[in-house]
């Protein structure tokens, strides 16, 4: 939200503001006076480490700025970052890979902050046949590869529905992380031309927004749910997300185990 060098109080307050909070409900919920949050923002007093970082966990600042908010305050970072595929990340790359290969035939995949693919189960690649090869040299974004002209989006046969879901989605992402390139690639994702139709559902009693996609096999009905790691100390874990896409009917069911099938060795 702020370049590093800008003081700590300076980052507190912005982040208090982002939260949409009140000093009194932050000072109530971080158990200090509104006095002392007040001297905190507007620089008359420094705050220790563990008053960063409880303001931090007050305010849900995600980890890598809970690192830069430490370094503002004159502190070293609390938080190691490593790519996923670092040798230290091996256990954890293999449990991710795990999580995803325990879903086929189901597609699964994770996916960073950014929603650049990381990892695939072999569910995933039946579904991206035909896609424009360079939407698929790596990063990989997931989001841009979905809405993009050349991508799926003209296989997605409620794209209406799905476009302004997704971009909902994004923007709430958005909101919460502060994150100028996720912002970037809304502003990016909203400039493809919207298609013709109705946004909303068309059934009101539906249990869920499915994802309608057009397959070799025929059209597939997905339900999709996400998966975090629940405790993370990691930032790039924290930032790791796992989609899966269930199909939503019997049909789908038949047609899914029909692709792959098709795509098996």
């Amino acid at each position: 939200m702020l370049p590093a060098c800008s003081p700590i109080g300076t980052h507190l307050r912005a982040w208090r503001q982002h939260r949409r909070r009140s000093q009194l409900d932050l000072s109530l919920d971080a158990a200090i006076s509104q006095r002392h949050l007040s001297c905190l923002e507007s620089g008359r007093a420094a705050p220790s480490r563990d008053m960063v970082l409880r303001l931090a966990d007050q305010l849900d600042v995600p980890l890598r700025a809970r690192n830069a908010l430490l370094l503002a305050a004159g502190f070293a970072p609390a938080f190691v970052e490593r790519p996923l595929d670092a040798p230290e990340m091996a256990p954890a790359r293999a449990q991710v890979q795990r999580i995803l290969d325990a879903h086929a035939p189901h597609p699964a995949l994770a996916v960073d902050r950014h929603w650049n693919l990381l990892l695939a189960n072999a569910a995933v690649a039946p579904l991206l046949a035909g896609i424009d090869s360079a939407l698929l040299v790596p990063p990989v974004n997931m989001m841009r590869l979905t809405l993009h002209p050349d991508g799926l989006a003209p296989r997605i046969a409620n794209l209406p529905v799905w476009r302004a879901h997704i971009l909902a989605r994004l923007a709430a992402q958005v909101a919460a992380s502060a994150d100028a390139e996720l912002g970037a690639l809304l502003t990016e994702l909203r400039a493809i031309p919207a298609p013709a139709g109705p946004t909303t559902p068309a059934a009101a009693d539906a249990i869920a927004l499915t994802l309608e996609l057009d397959t070799l096999a025929g059209r597939i009905a997905f339900l999709t749910t996400t998966t975090v790691f629940g405790n993370p100390n990691e930032i790039t874990l924290s930032e790791l997300a796992v989609e899966v896409l269930f199909p939503a009917d019997p049909v789908s069911v038949e047609r899914l185990a029909k692709l792959s099938a098709t795509q098996a060795p």
